[in-house]
C-alpha cells in the first residue's frame, strides 16, 4: 500500500496514495494503523483520502478498525477529503457519526 506521513503539530496525516481502498490493500492498511498507535504511539491521525475513489466494505472496516485503535487508547481518527462516494457509502452504513469527516484540512486539524 502506498502512503505517506506527515506530522503537523500534534496530528500525523496520513495521505493515502491509492485510488481504490478495497480487499487488495485494506489488511496491509489496518496493519499499518494498528502499527502507528500501538508502535509509536500516536493518538491523532487525519487520514487523507484526496486521492481515493473507491472504498469497498473491507476499507470502510480498516478505516473502522484504525478508528477502534485510536479510541481504545484515548485517540482520535477522522478523515478528510472524502469523495461523494465515499461520503455517500459512509453515510449508507450509518456511520457518519463514528467516522468524522471534513472537507478542509484546516478544519480537520482544527477539530482536534
Amino acid at each position: 500500500m502506498k502512503y505517506r506521513q506527515e506530522k503537523v503539530g500534534e496530528v500525523l496525516v496520513v495521505r493515502v496514495d491509492e485510488t481504490r481502498l478495497d480487499s487488495t490493500v485494506s489488511p496491509q492498511f489496518k496493519a499499518e494503523l494498528l502499527r502507528l498507535v500501538e508502535d509509536k504511539k500516536e493518538k491523532k491521525i487525519l487520514i487523507d483520502l484526496k486521492k481515493v475513489d473507491y472504498v469497498d466494505s473491507s476499507g470502510l472496516g480498516a478505516l473502522l478498525f484504525g478508528h477502534r485503535q485510536l479510541k481504545s487508547n484515548s485517540g482520535k481518527l477522522k478523515l478528510v477529503h472524502l469523495s461523494t462516494k465515499i461520503r455517500t457509502l459512509i453515510k449508507i452504513a450509518k456511520l457518519d457519526d463514528v467516522l468524522e469527516g471534513f472537507t478542509s484540512e484546516k478544519e480537520a486539524l482544527k477539530s482536534f
